[in-house]
């Protein structure tokens, strides 16, 4: 059956939709852990070498062990455009090939989350102010609660909330810094942008004090 000018469009269309959310390459977790004990083709160090053995961070490091792979992925890419800033991290990711990126991507995004789901209690006046940022929000100062994004206990959510329950003080007000000097990109509709105006250091020092006490006093990741 002939196919109409109007369905050859559409088709069309149809194509290039999915071509802009789905690569053109698929992942390989085991170059993926090559890349990352090794380091990439092009001349990127080995990724154990900072963020350590299974993913876990280290010092001024994010752990990456368990992040959503499409998250992880966007982030080389924003590095490497220099739509974030990190002396470090910056020439690795533009050392990478897309399809290396890729595949670092997925082999971390395979590894466990340290962390797991969980929903804390709704706090009440007298609880703490990191349970109160974290559980409900600063509706007053325009804050959501984190777990309306970042999900039950910080675990994340799809590939623009990263895992942060398991993230210690300093690195978060690191990452808050960046997005105030806006040397980060704000994210979907801006919104990490506004928050980090918002926030206080005492409020990020309180935010990761209450989910360490939510994952049951477990360490944060040395970041």
């Amino acid at each position: 059956m002939p196919v109409s000018k109007a369905s050859s469009q559409g088709l069309a269309c149809l194509a290039l939709l999915l071509a802009s959310h789905f690569p053109l390459w698929a992942a390989d977790v085991k170059a993926g852990a090559n890349i990352a004990a090794n380091g990439g083709a092009q001349g990127a160090p080995a990724c154990v070498s900072c963020h350590g053995s299974q993913g876990e961070g280290g010092p001024g490091f994010p752990p990456l062990a368990g992040q959503s792979a499409g998250y992880l992925e966007r982030q080389l890419h924003t590095l490497a455009a220099g739509k974030r800033k990190a002396v470090t991290m910056a020439p690795v990711a533009r050392a990478l090939t897309d399809q290396e990126k890729a595949d670092v991507a997925a082999y971390y995004a395979s590894l466990k989350l340290p962390i797991e789901s969980k929903v804390g209690a709704l706090p009440k006046s007298k609880d703490s102010n990191g349970a109160w940022l974290v559980e409900r929000g600063r509706w007053a100062d325009g804050i959501p609660a984190c777990a309306k994004c970042h999900g039950p206990g910080g675990t994340g959510v799809g590939t623009d909330f990263p895992a942060i329950g398991h993230l210690d003080a300093k690195y978060m007000q690191t990452q808050m810094a960046a997005w105030r000097k806006q040397e980060r990109d704000a994210g979907p509709l801006g919104l990490m942008g506004s928050i980090a105006q918002k926030l206080t250091d005492q409020d990020v020092q309180d935010v990761a004090d209450y989910y360490q006490q939510l994952h049951q006093g477990a360490k944060p990741a040395s970041n």
